[in-house]
């Protein structure tokens, strides 16, 4: 069990040497008052004066304090390994692998530390300073001393120093893996200790903290800390150890005048077991400096214990991150044509892949690739078409203009299929803009997919910005070429159906049948409904008369002009503007027949209304077909000669583009940082590694 400690401390040296602070180790982390009595707990259990002393805020970076016992056999050995001439002595892992025999130069090298991060003016750092103490004298221990919690600002600290020091106290004590040793002074209430209260907020049951009462010689006279040593005052489940002198638990301090007449602490410790025996005889067993360090030595270890299989598999989950993550940065390139073939090869087929739905890395978040064409196609640009409306921007008196521009100087017998024509290309031509538009979007997400394969995809390119910048340039190169000749086709697209307007297209000959069926079955309902002063063979033979030789001429129901001719007179009333006529000349004024009146409104004649109605149906009937078939042919149109043109093409273009001898050593330029960054990860997951051996080794000689 001794020994899971300095695996502990191996584990640490680990991690110090890459500088992560991914793992929380176990460790103990000290938190009290300014001259509560931190400091010299800490140096009771290093039993040296390694410390910075003084009045006011003294510990302003946090101490990373490791003590490694050694036996006389290890210090030997040790000492002609390093060179080193003494039984003790303290390595910083800032200063690499200097050996410090003289503890009077640790502590000048902590304050020089300190002075170069923080400043000279009572400032504080959260950047940690790592000292490890090799020591027949000591018990293998990790501790960490933080600066004591203050409210007054001083020198050159923050007004917010107290809510500084407290975030950097919390941070270390929030590790699930530490030990609490909070230090309270014994002259103080310990009702109102800082050092618990901050304990409580992140360990409110108290199973990690452990109290020191210091100082326990300089209460007033005729008061003792029994009471608080036996947890009447405030209960501590780890227990309360008091020392002379300290503020944690039962710890012996000195005082500062012993330190100014250089005190030993071996002196120190002896004068503190004669006072406990005197003062508190029943108590002297479980106080005093030693127990101190026994008993955080038996916790730390039963500590480690409990917190190695959790430790093992964060180490394991790490390991397998960082080993992802150096994969994606790649091996350093030796044939640099295999590899640029390789990634070319890779972008394009992800490219494509995208477009298909069969990438690895789907977006969930939105709609990418081939889905969001597919949606552009069938939700955006059809919904577009279908709100387009058949015979929106055209008013009844286009209509009626148009019929009586068709028919030339002659009074029109029958609609013009010229007025059709004209009428229902006019309407067409607003299928155009949608159409193009709908090519305008495809290509917009077809250059969307480059920036996706590159980011999520095809992580290798990211090691390369000049290939990745020239990749984007051919497949954008490539898109743009495509764009005019896809808008020229779906122009086209458009321009066939105003080629040729068939009105013997079997959809539009069924809805010219429908109509005509539609007038026929009004007409004879008219007849049915005139009164009885009018004969009925009269009124259908005068019907008769006015048609039997048209529609002979015209052909059946089939045809569109037919309908004109079976209309009823009396069907409803339109209002239009009507052209009045000028009025009489005065005797002696010329007339001017271009002067263009004034329109008033007029109601349409029966003739008009029906001849509007039936241009208007037809109208609608033959755009329904015309949309139909837009709706349809576009997105094959885009989809040859855009979408699947450019997948074909991708992967010969860019080869054709970049793969050449001469662009190698430039397109295969790796970034600056990435070089960096891949050594990084290579030493982060050999330390991982490393631990992952450590832990295992544990395992194999039964400590856990």
């Amino acid at each position: 069990m001794e020994a899971l400690i300095p695996v502990i401390n191996k584990l640490q040296d680990v991690f110090n040497m890459v500088g992560a602070d991914i793992i929380h180790l176990p460790q103990i982390v000290v938190v009290g008052t300014q001259s509560s009595g931190k400091s010299s707990v800490l140096e009771s259990l290093v039993g040296r004066d390694v410390l910075p002393r003084g009045t006011g805020i003294v510990t302003r970076r946090p101490l990373i304090l490791q003590l490694v016992h050694i036996d006389p056999e290890d210090r030997r050995k040790s000492s002609e390994e390093n060179g080193v001439d003494g039984e003790e002595w303290g390595k910083f892992l800032h200063t690499k692998n200097k050996i410090y025999t003289n503890f009077q130069e640790i502590r000048q090298e902590i304050e020089a530390e300190t002075e170069r991060i923080s400043g000279t003016n009572k400032g504080i750092s959260d950047e940690p300073i790592h000292l490890k103490v090799f020591s027949p004298h000591v018990v293998n221990l990790t501790l960490v001393d933080l600066p004591g919690i203050t409210k007054v600002p001083v020198g050159d600290q923050p007004k917010d120093i107290e809510v500084l020091i407290r975030e950097l106290i919390v941070k270390y004590i929030s590790n699930p893996n530490s030990i609490i040793l909070a230090v309270t002074a014994a002259n103080t209430d310990m009702a109102t200790s800082e050092a618990l209260k901050v304990a409580r907020e992140v360990d409110p049951d108290g199973r990690r903290t452990l109290a020191v009462v210091t100082k326990l010689d300089l209460m007033d006279a005729g008061t003792d800390a029994m009471d608080i040593l036996m947890g009447r005052v405030i209960p501590v489940k780890l227990g309360i150890i008091g020392v002379v002198n300290s503020c944690v638990l039962m710890t012996f301090h000195r005082s500062q005048l012993d330190i100014n007449q250089k005190k030993s602490v071996a002196d120190a410790i002896r004068d503190e077991y004669a006072f406990l025996q005197k003062k508190y005889p029943s108590l002297a067993n479980r106080s005093g400096t030693k127990y101190l360090a026994r008993t955080l030595n038996r916790l730390l270890m039963h500590h480690i214990r409990d917190c190695l299989p959790e430790l093992k598999t964060r180490i394991n989950v790490l390991a397998a991150q960082y080993q992802s993550l150096l994969n994606s940065y790649g091996e350093p390139v030796e044939d640099k044509s295999a590899t640029l073939l390789q990634l070319i090869t890779k972008f394009a087929a992800e490219y494509c892949k995208t477009i298909e739905g069969t990438a690895k890395n789907i977006e969930t978040a939105e709609l990418c690739g081939g889905a969001r064409i597919c949606y552009i196609f069938h939700e955006t640009f059809g919904r577009t078409l279908e709100s387009v409306d058949p015979l929106g921007g055209l008013t009844t008196i286009d209509v009626l203009t148009a019929i009586r521009n068709a028919t030339g100087p002659r009074p029109a017998l029958f609609v013009p299929e010229v007025s059709f024509e004209l009428l229902v290309k006019r309407q067409v031509k607003r299928l155009e803009e949608p159409s193009l538009r709908c090519v305008e979007l495809v290509h917009e997400e077809m250059q969307r997919i480059i920036q996706h394969c590159s980011i999520y995809s095809t992580q290798e390119l990211l090691r390369f910005p000049k290939l990745h910048d020239a990749i984007v340039e051919v497949v954008t190169s490539l898109l743009r070429k495509r764009l005019p000749v896809t808008n020229e086709m779906v122009h086209n697209l458009v321009a066939i159906e105003l080629a040729y307007i068939n009105t013997k297209h079997p959809d539009f000959a069924d809805a010219c049948g429908l109509m005509n069926h539609n007038i026929e079955e009004q007409r004879r309902n008219r007849m049915r409904d005139l009164p009885s002063a009018v004969p009925r063979d009269k009124a259908a033979a005068g019907g008769a008369q006015g048609s039997s030789s048209s529609e002979q001429t015209e052909g059946g129901t089939g045809n569109w002009r037919g309908m004109l001719k079976r209309g009823e007179d009396g069907a409803g009333d339109r209002v239009v503007p009507q052209t009045p006529l000028l009025s009489s000349p005065q005797k002696g004024h010329a007339v001017n027949l271009l002067d263009v009146p004034v329109p008033v409104s007029r109601k349409l004649s029966a003739r008009e209304q029906r001849d509007c109605e039936v241009i208007e149906r037809l109208i609608k009937s033959y755009f329904l077909i015309v949309r139909k078939n837009i709706q349809d042919s576009v997105p094959k149109a885009v989809m040859h000669f855009l979408v699947n043109h450019v997948k074909d093409c991708l992967q010969s273009e860019l080869v054709g583009q970049l793969y050449k001898a001469v662009l190698l050593d430039d397109l295969l330029t790796e970034s600056e940082d990435m070089a960096q960054r891949r050594n990084e990860a290579a030493e982060m997951l050999q330390a991982l590694q490393k631990a992952s051996q450590v832990i295992a080794e544990i395992r194999e000689t039964h400590l856990w």
